[in-house]
């Protein structure tokens, strides 16, 4: 799972520079001064100049910013850079700026969608003839986990490898897996003959099940006894073509952006839940918010699984719900600076109609006990979240 969790940090980490990319690169477009690119905060640990911004890397990733001269006119300005400052801009230009960043988060998105779709492939939920995991022992029940009494998987045994296709079983031909597991049930312990293709050549093995407790096929209320060798098979991968696999992203973006919107609706109602699950004897919300440790630790247990489309989706949906969270109306996000700016200019035309000046920019000293106060909330909301994920965590889909 390591490797998944560092690969979904990295990714992180990859947004976040895309996110303060779109900011820069706008802003150097219209003309703006930005001095200063930065992923992480605190003490700097690496950075270069190009031209007049200081590129570089800090020591706490847990985000990253853009200094872009005069973002307020509360910033004292060099006479030389007063034609070039952020708030001297105009409106619209102002407004892509402030947009940038979530509209990278979103476009990062739509590309890792149609690579999950078109060039990775979905799983179908129908099984192939081909393993893909090879059990170290076979539980005695469907609910047990592997014990020191519980005997080894007669298919390990007998030497099957994630990837051999099985070709026949007892003398006769399989044609699918879940008639090759009926058969396996209804054996009884003995040797019998295991054909497998395995790159390409036959190879013969000998197999004896084992006779363990399993719910029936056709009646998953029942318990029966039933043959076992360990083996799960490899689900069918479906690639989309271009076309279709463009639609299917155009999908997967308006499924996550309203996912988003009903997560970030129902975050408010979420919150006593929450706390009353990880302090009380509520029950977790199994579809409620997660701290990035947990989903971190869930994208890796999906690309340990070799899941590798689900791993990518998650990474999509993710920066769906930070580039529409990061637009939301409140100070600092960039959503925040955005109403302001939508409310000057509002306000700029209604007074301009009524024959009054124009009353010029919003006090924006008045706003920062409302920012200060969002931060704290989110700060706290985040440690909560942490704190359930740790006393009361959610399950994992993908195990682990």
């Amino acid at each position: 799972m390591g490797l998944g969790v560092t690969a979904f940090a990295f990714a992180i980490l990859f947004s976040i520079a895309l996110h303060e990319l779109g900011h820069l690169a706008t802003a150097k477009l219209f003309g703006m001064k930005a001095t200063q690119y930065f992923i992480g905060f605190g003490p700097r640990l690496w950075s270069f100049r190009r031209g007049e911004t200081e590129y570089g890397v800090k020591a706490i990733p847990a985000g990253g910013y853009v200094k872009i001269v005069g973002m307020t006119d509360l910033e004292d300005l060099e006479p030389q850079d007063e034609d070039r400052a952020f708030w001297r801009q105009p409106a619209p230009q102002r407004a892509v700026v402030l947009s940038a960043g979530s509209a990278m988060h979103f476009l990062l998105a739509l590309v890792l969608f149609a690579i999950a779709l078109i060039a990775v492939g979905v799983r179908t939920g129908e099984s192939t003839t081909v393993v893909d995991v090879v059990s170290d022992c076979v539980p005695a029940t469907a609910t047990d986990e592997c014990g020191t009494d519980d005997p080894r998987a007669p298919a390990i045994l007998a030497g099957v490898r994630p990837g051999d296709r099985v070709v026949s079983f007892a003398g006769e031909p399989v044609t699918g897996w879940e008639e090759f597991t009926r058969r396996v049930r209804a054996s009884a312990p003995g040797a019998l003959p295991l054909v497998v293709e395995r790159d390409g050549a036959i190879v013969d093995l000998s197999v004896s099940v084992v006779r363990v407790e399993r719910p029936d096929l056709d009646d998953p209320e029942r318990t029966v006894e039933v043959g076992a060798l360990g083996l799960a098979p490899r689900e069918k991968i479906r690639r989309y073509g271009v076309l279709p696999g463009l639609r299917k992203t155009m999908t997967a973006m308006g499924d996550s952006f309203t996912g988003t919107g009903k997560a970030l609706v129902n975050l408010p109602s979420s919150i006593p839940k929450l706390v009353k699950a990880s302090f009380g004897d509520g029950e977790r919300d199994q579809q409620g918010a997660v701290s990035l440790i947990a989903a971190g630790q869930i994208a890796g247990s999906a690309a340990k699984a070799g899941l590798i489309a689900e791993f990518i989706a998650l990474i999509a949906s993710l920066n769906v719900f930070i580039g529409v969270f990061n637009l939301l109306p409140l100070l600092p996000l960039d959503g925040g600076h955005l109403a302001i700016l939508g409310y000057e200019q509002g306000r700029k035309r209604v007074y301009g109609l009524i024959g009054r000046p124009d009353p010029g920019r919003v006090d924006l000293r008045k706003l920062l006990p409302v920012a200060y106060t969002f931060i704290i909330f989110l700060v706290a909301l985040q440690v909560l979240v942490l704190y359930a994920d740790i006393a009361d965590p959610i399950a994992n889909p993908f195990g682990g």
